[in-house]
């Protein structure tokens, strides 16, 4: 028999998962209840150049920064992701991201398909999960928009007219969830993220778990 230790449960890598939808259709909903259901999952915290909103806390919500430190930030490539949205620059810091998902913790981004598709083609791509939601219907996603209360009629007209290209952009993405439940939504979301941590990419230790496995193979021999 061989007198190798048996080597521990295998340490995970982190995932990026990208959540996109057309504004209204519930992806920051479900990330919160997502956060709520596994405290040690991260959130993204982004970098933005809009001004922030009633109850808005620097550093929680977002790092609000003018546009020439936020380009400054992209010049000096300390950006995972970023995109213009309505006018405003929006991107993700890469140094935090790295660090959680390496010490074995998820990382959460709230992202439109164009931070989406660019942290997909960035360095830490092959451990991203995308989900993209879906509203059931054109006249809920306006109904949502205007329940929330946040947007004047000519902003909710502007993010009805872009919802048609966001919501094209739904083959790129891993995953298709219809929120016509929040309830059954969030619980596929849940089933899909404990699934896809299991991927053989996020679990780097399996490989000396399997040199332990051959070894003892030899020592039978």
């Amino acid at each position: 028999m061989s007198n190798d230790p048996v080597p521990p449960t295998p340490a995970r890598r982190g995932l990026l998962i990208i959540l996109s939808s057309p504004s209204g259709a519930g992806k920051t909903t479900l990330a919160r209840r997502l956060m709520a259901w596994d405290p040690g999952l991260r959130f993204s915290v982004s970098a933005t150049t809009r001004p922030p909103r009633a109850g808005e806390v620097e550093g929680r919500e977002y790092f609000f920064r003018d546009r020439a430190a936020f380009m400054a930030m992209v010049a000096a490539g300390q950006m995972l992701e970023h995109a213009e949205v309505f006018g405003e620059l929006y991107g993700s810091p890469a140094l935090p991201v790295e660090e959680a998902t390496l010490a074995g913790r998820d990382v959460l981004f709230d992202v439109d398909w164009q931070g989406g598709q660019q942290i997909r083609n960035s360095m830490l791509g092959k451990h991203t999960l995308s989900i993209f939601i879906l509203p059931p219907s054109i006249p809920e996603l306006e109904r949502r928009l205007r329940a929330r209360g946040q947007d004047s009629d000519a902003v909710i007209a502007a993010r009805m007219r872009k919802s048609r290209d966001e919501i094209s952009h739904w083959p790129e993405y891993d995953y298709v969830l219809v929120n016509d439940d929040l309830d059954r939504t969030e619980k596929k979301l849940k089933t899909i993220v404990s699934a896809e941590r299991m991927r053989i990419s996020q679990q780097p230790g399996l490989v000396e778990v399997v040199r332990h496995l051959n070894r003892e193979f030899e020592a039978r021999q």
